[in-house]
């Protein structure tokens, strides 16, 4: 088995959540969790719904829109570095109130911009909240789930929380055809919406306790198993904690585990079994924004390239987006049936062919099917790489590692606007397609080539395992 100072061990509290038997507790913190998820998922793709809406507001050009898009996957490339590294430093749990809180409050804010300078900055500061969001939302539930039900339930989660996408785009059509409600422009009301809601989530999320692995990670041995006794309880299965492992004798007060600096992290994940990993990660995640989120954030804007109008090319995007949540909930028992590695790989081919037909199409039935299969296959796809990158690290480094791999998506999901938004004017959707369908087959000779195999092994086996 891989180790380093204060990795996972197979040992402690740790093992008896392996053990318990699933039960409705389970399932509430699933969730949950899955509904801060909504939130994330509402605000990446209500970029793609306001760069059309707000081009007309403030007559704003390709750059001006691709800044719509980019402002709040910039925001998330901040907070996906800074805040998945207190993840591991201040619990997960501390993290997962403190984005959703940052996201409202700033996302309140920009419903009232006054002007585009205003709400870019906004929108940036709102996106650092959600930054570090799925990555909690992966490890999080990785830490609590057992080994052979964990992707199963972790699709659960992202089936509830896929249901903000057609409500952005359902919301942004409703909104934009009413004009004005209360004496206050319909866009603006999405930006509320999601800050609203997501100040609900955060009263909800009160309830979650901190996981017992990072507790263990971080030597507070008896708070851990304080938590997992509780655990045990409310599985029905108070016996399974009371045959937690014996450990070694406590160390003395300040000799547990330090937090380490994002440097020391990165050390271990490019040293030995980790490398090949991290490196695989890395290539994934910058590859991975153009399969899945370049349809989301481009879809309405193709449509108006096609020459619908504005709240058509939104009522086509929502029944399009109808395929995310759709496509999550076929991924629950696809997710723990064939390994996680090669079901990434035939979705994501998947997303290339639907793609190229999306861009091609001219018939409303032909679009909107082709933009539903590509949706329904980019959630197998998405579910699958969230729950396997919360598999390959260990647990003292495991937020930090995926958050800072994670954030690599965000940067590209920065720059993609301002190259696809121009090329989509000059060249046409179709361009724009083929040259991310040639991207996705490099991306699956990444993760055929380089990743580990993960289904149904428990974490701490996963760590031993190249």
């Amino acid at each position: 088995m891989a180790t380093e100072a204060g990795a996972s061990t197979t040992g402690g509290a740790s093992a008896v959540l392996e053990t318990l038997p699933l039960s409705r507790w389970h399932k509430l913190i699933v969730v949950l969790v899955g509904i801060g998820s909504f939130f994330d998922l509402y605000e990446v793709f209500l970029g793609g719904v306001l760069a059309p809406i707000l081009a007309k507001e403030f007559a704003l050009g390709s750059v001006g829109k691709a800044a719509v898009v980019a402002s709040g996957f910039l925001g998330m490339f901040v907070g996906a570095n800074v805040l998945s590294v207190a993840a591991d430093r201040l619990g997960r749990r501390r993290v997962f109130l403190l984005n959703l809180l940052t996201y409202s409050f700033f996302s309140l804010l920009c419903a009232f911009s006054p002007n585009i300078e205003t709400f870019l900055v906004l929108r940036f500061l709102a996106g650092i909240g959600l930054g570090c969001e799925l990555v909690l939302v992966d490890t999080y539930l990785a830490e609590f789930l057992p080994g052979k039900v964990r992707g199963r339930y972790i699709a659960w989660a992202y089936t509830v929380g896929f249901l903000g996408v057609p409500v952005a785009a359902l919301l942004g059509g409703k909104l934009v055809a009413a004009q004005q409600i209360a004496g206050i422009e319909g866009w603006r009301w999405l930006l509320v919406a999601g800050a609203l809601g997501a100040f609900f989530v955060i009263w909800m999320r009160r309830v979650l306790p901190e996981s017992p692995r990072w507790l263990e990670s971080r030597g507070r041995r008896d708070e851990a198993e304080a938590v997992v006794r509780d655990i045990a309880a409310r599985a029905g299965a108070p016996e399974a904690a009371d045959v937690i492992p014996a450990r070694a004798a406590e160390p003395p007060p300040g000799a547990g585990p330090r937090a380490r600096s994002t440097r020391e992290v990165l050390k271990i994940a490019f040293t030995g079994v980790y490398r090949t990993r991290t490196i695989m990660l890395f290539v994934f995640q910058i590859l991975q924004t153009v399969a899945y989120y370049g349809f989301g954030t481009l879809a309405p804007l193709v449509l108006v390239a096609k020459g619908f109008e504005i709240t058509d090319s939104l009522g086509y995007a929502a029944l399009s987006f109808a395929g995310y949540p759709i496509g999550s909930l076929i991924s629950v028992p696809l997710v723990e049936r064939f390994e996680r590695k090669y079901l990434i790989i035939a979705s994501a081919l998947a997303i290339a062919v639907f793609g190229i037909v999306f861009a091609a199409a001219s018939t409303p039935w032909l679009i909107v099917l082709a933009g539903f299969l590509l949706t329904s296959a980019s959630n197998v796809f998405s579910n699958s790489f969230h729950i396997y990158q919360a598999e390959i690290f260990p647990t003292s480094i495991r937020s930090t590692a995926s958050g800072v791999a994670y954030s690599l998506s965000r940067a590209t999901s920065v720059v993609l606007p301002f190259i696809a938004v121009p090329l989509l004017a000059s060249a046409g959707p179709v361009a724009v397609f083929g040259g991310s369908a040639v991207l996705i087959v490099v991306l699956c000779l990444d993760v055929g080539l380089l990743g580990p195999l993960t289904t149904g092994r428990a974490l701490e086996e996963v760590d031993g395992v190249s």
